[in-house]
């Protein structure tokens, strides 16, 4: 009998439940969850802090390329969560209010010299043709003043340099113009009948001179140094900021982001 009764109470609370979804009550989730998903790029120098809403929820963005996911609960009766980004300093970077309807809060957003943006997009793709744009970090000299950005093939046996494009008067931290070439080959090449490897180089000038930035600077330029690039046979497109990254006295750069 004792077994009996015990079933019967088991099969009376299924029905109930069943009942209660048939009617699509929130007969036992009366939480809603929603879901965020943060990217981008942070170009702050350090990691930047997400506060959700007053429930102290925080999570956080790297420094640099970052793609972040996290989840907040909705208490019942409550249907807007207020959403801050800030620096470690406090500094608010930008602030939303995310309705619970959304189901899934996406955003990507692009922060540097304390401004935020969507983020850029490279040039628009060019069959037979290599298009760059580029944003130069001088973290380490602080280099101050304006550049010159050459590309190149580099003749290496006889360590020539023929310059294939050049954008002038590129401001640190701020992205060039455009620069297209034509893609090359760097194999089974030759150089007034010798042969020899081509390397596909990015040379960085003080503005309006053939003299490398570095000089002056206590860094040493090689001939083979050069900025982040794309394969110099194919066809593409790509986008990068690139910071300096020296190996003792001779520069060399590291690259932040590509796009």
């Amino acid at each position: 009998m004792k077994t009996k009764h015990i079933g019967f109470i088991l099969l009376a609370a299924m029905a109930i439940f069943a009942a209660a979804c048939d009617k699509g009550d929130d007969f036992l989730y009366k939480e809603k969850m929603l879901s965020f998903a943060l990217s981008g790029y942070n170009g702050s120098g350090q990691d930047l802090e997400v506060q959700i809403d007053t429930l102290q929820k925080k999570f956080y963005l790297s420094n640099g390329k970052f793609n972040a996911n996290a989840a907040y609960t909705f208490p019942e009766g409550k249907s807007t969560v207020h959403m801050t980004v800030r620096e470690k300093s406090g500094k608010v970077v930008l602030e939303k209010d995310v309705k619970k309807e959304e189901g899934t809060f996406k955003l990507n957003f692009f922060y540097l010299n304390g401004q935020v943006g969507d983020m850029p997009a490279p040039p628009p793709f060019e069959e037979g043709k290599i298009k760059l744009k580029y944003m130069w970090m001088p973290t380490q000299t602080k280099y101050t003043g304006p550049v010159d950005i050459a590309v190149g093939k580099l003749y290496f046996l006889p360590k020539v340099f023929e310059e294939l494009a050049r954008v002038k008067n590129v401001k640190p931290g701020e992205f060039c113009e455009t620069i297209s070439i034509d893609p090359f080959p760097t194999a089974g090449q030759t150089y007034n009948g010798q042969p020899t490897p081509v390397l596909f180089v990015i040379y960085i000038y003080k503005a309006g001179t053939n003299e490398f930035y570095t000089n002056g600077t206590g860094y040493d330029w090689s001939i083979t140094t050069t900025a982040p690039k794309p394969a110099a046979n194919v066809a593409s497109t790509r986008m990068f900021i690139f910071s300096e990254n020296p190996a003792g006295s001779l520069m060399a750069f590291v690259k932040n982001l590509e796009i």
